[in-house]
């Protein structure tokens, strides 16, 4: 027999009932209990009813009471349905004033989730037991669903005056309006480019684009490695490069070592001691590196929440979006792409850390021989809406038509194009291609001209 069959569905029925009963007593209170249930919430059919009939009443800015009720359910043909006039006069019946209101309202709430949890899994073991569907797209489908239901079940926070705000933040005003000098996130790695974003932030979302080549990985992991240098855990998700090749980086930008020798097996005795001396450096670093292509945003929310059982993780890297595939199904791409962007937005929010996605830009910015633009972002105009900071990583000298012009060479920028709380602008680096490495450029160069 179904073990659902033998013990039944979570219900509280006595919650249902007092909840009814206090709206029949107070009307006032429907606002609030049904911005947290609605009458599918409800787990006797019953309740599901008289609950959809007070809701209509209050729609229609008519009064609730026991005789507007039954009036309500009489007129839809529902009343013998719900046990008649009798049943809905037993609701209130006695019934005191109720302090406990939302403890009530939560009970229900969350045997409804346990209801719909169980029906999804049942869902789950039909389809595992039929063999019609792929593995891969059963264990998808279920990852979306539990979001879903995940993200239908999250409270909302407390609303708060401004005063209540300044209290509650960590140091309190002088902190708010007179933060550490250089910011309160997370550092970059670079002073100048800092200056302009005042670090990371936590619960933002950073997109890093630029075209093919321009190094983008290359800065995702300078930043994870000098936030994990720092004490900020970093995680960095490669859809692309396999973990020997960024630790290979790393050891050949931390050591100042040519990355292609070292590759090629090719150094002498003092470079093989100055790598042997960055690997000690970075090997106890609270930084984390997956390549198992968790492809899907739920894979990666459910890697981070496992990282996160390990370590206070601030800053998330994933590498990159145009290789993510959502759960569900999309007539267009750029449809799946908005629903991925808006997935990471509301990870970076709900684990309170900067989650930092590279994207590819498509081929104007190329073609026309220029700086690029936000319109320039591939596939999907969400990631401009969403994004709270969108930076470029720019060398002009990738371009076909700038190939041969040496003055070019390592000239490289990163274009804050977009910052919801900041300025935006331009910060002039240098590109070490031996190295792998991305440093700033200390002397004044005359990048403005490059693309006459």
């Amino acid at each position: 027999m179904n073990p659902i069959d033998q013990r039944g569905l979570p219900s509280h029925p006595e919650a249902e009932k007092l909840i009814l009963g206090s709206i029949l007593i107070g009307a006032g209170r429907l606002t609030e209990i049904a911005a947290v249930l609605g009458p599918e919430d409800f787990c006797l059919e019953p309740h599901r009813r008289i609950f959809a009939a007070m809701k209509a009443l209050d729609g229609a800015g008519r009064g609730i009471d026991r005789v507007t009720v039954a009036t309500q359910l009489q007129a839809g043909g529902q009343l013998e349905a719900v046990g008649g006039v009798s049943y809905v006069a037993t609701l209130d019946e006695g019934l005191p004033h109720l302090s406990n209101l939302d403890t009530y309202v939560g009970i229900v709430r969350d045997k409804a989730t346990l209801r719909r949890l169980i029906v999804a899994a049942q869902g789950v073991i039909d389809r595992c037991l039929t063999m019609g569907d792929d593995p891969g797209r059963i264990i998808s489908d279920a990852e979306r669903t539990l979001a879903q239901l995940g993200a239908a079940n999250t409270e909302h926070g407390d609303w708060l005056q401004p005063g209540q705000v300044i209290e509650q933040h960590p140091g309190g005003l002088q902190q708010l309006i007179c933060p550490i000098a250089g910011g309160v996130g997370i550092p970059t790695g670079w002073k100048s480019l800092d200056s302009k974003l005042c670090g990371l932030h936590l619960g933002d979302l950073f997109i890093l684009a630029g075209r093919p080549g321009m190094g983008k990985s290359v800065v995702g992991m300078q930043m994870a490695h000098w936030a994990a240098t720092h004490g900020f855990p970093a995680a960095f998700i490669s859809l692309e490069m396999s973990k020997a090749s960024l630790i290979q980086r790393t050891i050949a930008a931390v050591g100042r070592l040519d990355s292609q020798r070292m590759r090629s097996g090719m150094l002498d005795q003092d470079e093989r001691r100055r790598a042997t001396l960055a690997a000690a450096a970075i090997r106890d670093l609270p930084m984390f590196i997956d390549d198992t292509r968790a492809r899907t945003s739920p894979a990666v929310t459910a890697a981070l929440r496992k990282l996160k059982s390990r370590a206070a993780v601030k800053l998330l890297i994933v590498d990159h979006l145009q290789l993510m595939r959502s759960t569900g199904r999309h007539d267009k791409r750029n449809y799946e792409l908005a629903e991925i962007i808006g997935d990471m937005k509301h990870l970076a929010a709900d684990e309170q850390l900067c989650v930092m996605v590279l994207s590819q830009l498509n081929r104007e910015c190329e073609i026309e021989n220029r700086f690029p633009q936000l319109s320039d972002l591939r596939d999907c105009g969400d990631i401009e809406q969403d994004a709270d900071v969108v930076m470029f990583v720019h060398r002009p000298e990738r371009y076909m038509k700038n190939r041969d012009r040496p003055e070019l060479r390592g000239v490289a920028e990163f274009i804050t194009a977009k910052q919801r709380n900041g300025p935006m602008g331009s910060t002039r680096m240098v590109f070490l291609a031996a190295m792998q490495k991305f440093e700033e450029a200390y002397s004044e160069r005359e990048t403005e001209s490059w693309n006459e």
